[in-house]
């Protein structure tokens, strides 16, 4: 297989001009963030933000042109809306991070009444298992809920909630989310073959972030979980800055290693002015199917004793029980799958909880995006 290069995406991409101003996209300086590695190329189209909707045709266009070279695997490009596209040569640095959308009263998301992130401060902790079962959980309750999978690196969701295919879109601009066990979804894994390496830098995290929220018909929801990649990073940073979040729930286990690193996630999640609604122990014993024998692998309690010091809500304890790996993994989870076990009713009441806090907030007025201040 031939060696793909930059250069060689850069040719294709000045063979595609812009249908409203006179020269392609490397010459008029909108092609940014590009990445060629293995085969596999993602690259960022910058647009003057009023321009943007009407863009569509251009990104495939684009994603269509380089996904004909000799050599490319796969191909991602997405509009970007950070700043107008300069008029000189081609920029490859990355994009400012955009202005929080959420300032001056106005949400990102219309219809959309709350938005709560799931977070963890590092990964392996089943942060991902815990927000669909709190999704679902928020749903047997009657509520109209949206689930939003921003774990752009390792997208679980769609595999987690039985859903295949790809979304569809009406007007060739806004995407349906798809849909199971009445939860509306959103997720980069319905875009990408699950073996496809997200190779994305800072700035195309944050524009696919954007565009999941902004392009996608969510209709009218009571609360939108957002699944949260792990850690501390762009993506989480993304969050608190431009979405008006209505709270942050913890994923952690009980060692101290995870405990440290949730501190972290919580730490961020208050710097920004997003209330943290509590926190979760998941994996926080192990009972053995067979004898009923109960081990305390992760330790026990950890998390409860860190919420104490943190002085946040300590939410629940969650299990290590293989039912609910099992249950995920089948892409039915424990909650609509055995709705009246112990752990389905753990997490329910969970949820219960969660939506108790939000809907208090909700009474005292929409929380509107803070602004990051870096002194």
């Amino acid at each position: 297989m031939a060696h793909l290069t930059e250069s060689q995406v850069l040719d294709v991409l000045r063979t595609i001009k812009d249908p409203d101003r006179s020269g392609d996209l490397v010459s008029l300086g909108m092609i940014s963030g590009l990445v060629v590695k293995n085969g596999n190329v993602g690259f960022a189209i910058e647009v003057d933000p009023r321009r943007g909707p009407q863009l569509e045709p251009l990104r495939k266009a684009a994603e269509q042109a380089v996904g004909a070279l000799p050599g490319v695997l796969s191909v991602t490009a997405v509009l970007t809306a950070h700043r107008e596209a300069p008029a000189g040569g081609a920029q490859q640095q990355p994009a400012a991070a955009p202005a929080a959308a959420g300032h001056g009263g106005k949400a990102l998301v219309p219809g959309v009444r709350s938005i709560v992130a799931v977070a963890s401060g590092k990964g392996g902790v089943g942060k991902s298992t815990c927000a669909v079962n709190l999704a679902l959980g928020l749903a047997a309750q009657g509520l109209r809920v949206g689930m939003l999978d921003a774990d752009i690196y390792g997208p679980s969701q769609p595999r987690m909630m039985g859903i295949g295919g790809r979304p569809t879109s009406t007007d060739g601009r806004t995407l349906q989310p798809m849909q199971n066990y009445g939860v509306k979804v959103m997720s980069m894994g319905f875009m990408v073959a699950e073996d496809t390496p997200m190779i994305w830098r800072g700035p195309m995290v944050m524009s696919a972030l954007q565009q999941m929220l902004r392009d996608v018909d969510w209709g009218e929801l009571d609360i939108l979980i957002v699944d949260m990649p792990p850690g501390t990073g762009d993506a989480q940073l993304t969050m608190a800055q431009q979405v008006p979040l209505s709270g942050a729930v913890i994923i952690s286990t009980p060692q101290d290693i995870a405990l440290l690193d949730a501190r972290k996630g919580l730490n961020m999640f208050r710097k920004v002015d997003v209330p943290v609604l509590g926190i979760v122990e998941n994996m926080s014993y192990f009972a053995c199917p067979h004898c009923g024998e109960r081990s305390d692998i992760f330790s026990h309690g950890g998390a409860r004793r860190e919420a104490e010091k943190l002085g946040t809500e300590f939410l629940g304890e969650v299990p290590l029980h293989m039912e609910i790996r099992e249950t995920s993994d089948s892409g039915r989870p424990i909650v609509v799958a055995r709705p009246d076990s112990e752990h389905a009713k753990t997490y329910r009441a969970i949820a219960a909880r969660i939506w108790e806090k939000v809907s208090a907030g909700l009474s005292g007025g929409q929380r509107q995006a803070p602004r990051i201040v870096v002194q």
